[in-house]
């Protein structure tokens, strides 16, 4: 007979390392080798990077030694960027390389057990910056990826149909499934098995982390144009290579049945803008 389990206090607690809760800054140490290069130079060349999560922010960023940057590269900004993406920030830095600045690239947390380490601005940024970052030696994009997140695609052959204001885009029982944390399941659907006479390819391009460079397609369904519900990775990174040329769409804003079982339309981090854009 197995032991009785331990009882549980009120003072016990069960805490998840992520979703990061609301409002805190979490961070902890990376053994990545980090560099991030500008005009041709290592800005950042780093052993000892530490990965940072912003209150609310759900993708995390790198924070570095001050030894392992480029120091004499940086001088104090005038003023803070209007932008107000970082929270708590004590410093920020113009970056000056062969005579081109860099306004508030560099920044300093005022946050307790960073004093010591300086900040890239980098995901979300519209003016130029670091042009090339890499993790060992290896090119990333966008943001730092999370250890805390799985990209998991996974070929099968479940039944799916996709529907658009009630006309059939896509039917296939050949599809990969993609699992990632936090998001719906994305159904890529190969392109043998796709209506691409109700489908417009548009000049939109997005970047992920996790699978590379994407292209996007909308839906002309009677009167109704849907912007950029459609994408596709013509060259994934080595980890998602299953996903290479199929189309998937977003679940939030089309019906997708499964095995003959209409899926409920998810409730993600891209619905709000989804549904402003498409309504």
């Amino acid at each position: 007979m197995s032991s009785p389990a331990p009882a549980v206090t009120p003072t016990d607690e069960l805490t998840r390392r992520h979703p990061v809760p609301p409002g805190e800054f979490t961070f902890e140490p990376s053994e990545r080798h980090v560099r991030g290069v500008i005009g041709g130079i290592d800005l950042v060349d780093s052993h000892a990077p530490t990965l940072v999560w912003e209150p609310g922010q759900a993708v995390p960023g790198y924070v570095v030694p001050r030894a392992d940057i480029r120091t004499d590269l940086l001088t104090p900004a005038a003023a803070a960027p209007s932008h107000g993406r970082h929270p708590r920030v004590s410093q920020w830095y113009d970056v000056a390389v062969d005579g081109v600045v860099y306004p508030a690239l560099v920044f300093q947390y005022e946050v307790s057990g960073l004093e010591d380490y300086l900040a890239i601005d980098w995901f979300r940024r519209d003016d130029p910056g670091v042009e090339h970052w890499y993790e060992e030696d290896e090119e990333i994009f966008r943001h730092p990826r999370d250890p805390y997140k799985r990209v998991d695609p996974i070929r099968s052959s479940r039944h799916v149909e996709v529907y658009v204001d009630g006309l059939k885009i896509a039917d296939t029982n050949r599809p990969v499934l993609l699992f990632e944390t936090r998001l719906p399941i994305r159904y890529y659907i190969p392109p043998e098995d796709v209506d691409f006479s109700l489908l417009q390819e548009t000049d939109l391009v997005t970047t992920c982390p996790y699978k590379g460079n994407a292209r996007y397609w909308s839906v002309k369904a009677g009167e109704n144009l849907r912007t950029n519900i459609v994408w596709s990775y013509p060259a994934p990174i080595a980890a998602a290579a299953a996903i290479k040329d199929h189309l998937a769409v977003f679940n939030e804003v089309v019906d997708i049945v499964v095995d003959g079982v209409p899926l409920a339309r998810p409730e993600s981090e891209f619905s709000a803008a989804l549904t402003a854009r498409n309504a």
